[in-house]
């Protein structure tokens, strides 16, 4: 009869060969749906890329929408460390302008072209699909309230408030998605990736307030 020990050991073996497995499918699925576009990819192909079995994936994920979905997490949730380091690096009191911190944010949340084409397209699919369409809505809110309280602290650090933490989140947002599109058009264009910046910053502005006095 096996001890606990080894029962644990084992244990820790199928919980990190499954992760491995879980990986290997969105890293696969991450290429199939850049390049071959998600309405195109099918969970064939994602297994191929992955080197499993049709049974590898549905012990993993329900369908490609579920697997977007924890693809989704995953870089967000990267992104959101990134965020939380670069800006926790400002220090209390710091001679960092709007600007500056801005251009910290920018390269914690980088302007990627296979996810914009992923991310794109799986709208377009979810907003056919009310119900999908919920889910997306819900994870987008859950994000951009996980990651206001990192921004609204590094601009305190900076000496400005944010009324509507809320409010900036959307703001940002929009013009994250929106500029996204005009710097993968263009992307050897410094002036384009100048008026992102500027626009990003005039939006933090027009939300945020320095302390009276």
């Amino acid at each position: 009869m096996a001890s606990s020990t080894e029962a644990k050991t084992s244990a820790t073996r199928v919980t990190r060969r499954r992760a491995e497995t879980r990986d290997r499918l969105l890293t696969a699925a991450y290429e199939a749906f850049s390049e071959e576009g998600f309405g195109k990819a099918t969970v064939e192909r994602v297994c191929e890329r992955a080197g499993f079995t049709r049974g590898a994936f549905y012990s993993n994920f329900g369908s490609l929408d579920e697997l977007f979905l924890a693809m989704w997490e995953q870089r967000s949730a990267a992104m959101l460390a990134e965020v939380t380091r670069l800006l926790d690096d400002i220090p209390v009191g710091s001679t960092d302008d709007v600007r500056t911190s801005i251009e910290r944010l920018e390269r914690a949340v980088p302007v990627d072209e296979g996810w914009y084409r992923i991310t794109a397209e799986f709208t377009t699919h979810a907003l056919r699909n009310p119900e999908l369409r919920r889910v997306m809505a819900a994870r987008e809110e859950a994000i951009v309230n996980a990651l206001m309280p990192t921004i609204v602290a590094g601009l305190a650090k900076i000496g400005r408030t944010v009324p509507d933490p809320e409010a900036l989140g959307q703001a940002l947002v929009a013009v994250h998605d929106g500029t996204s599109v005009q710097v993968l058009m263009e992307p050897r264009s410094r002036v384009v990736r100048r008026r992102r910046t500027d626009l990003i910053y005039h939006v933090v502005l027009a939300y945020s307030t320095e302390p009276e006095g």
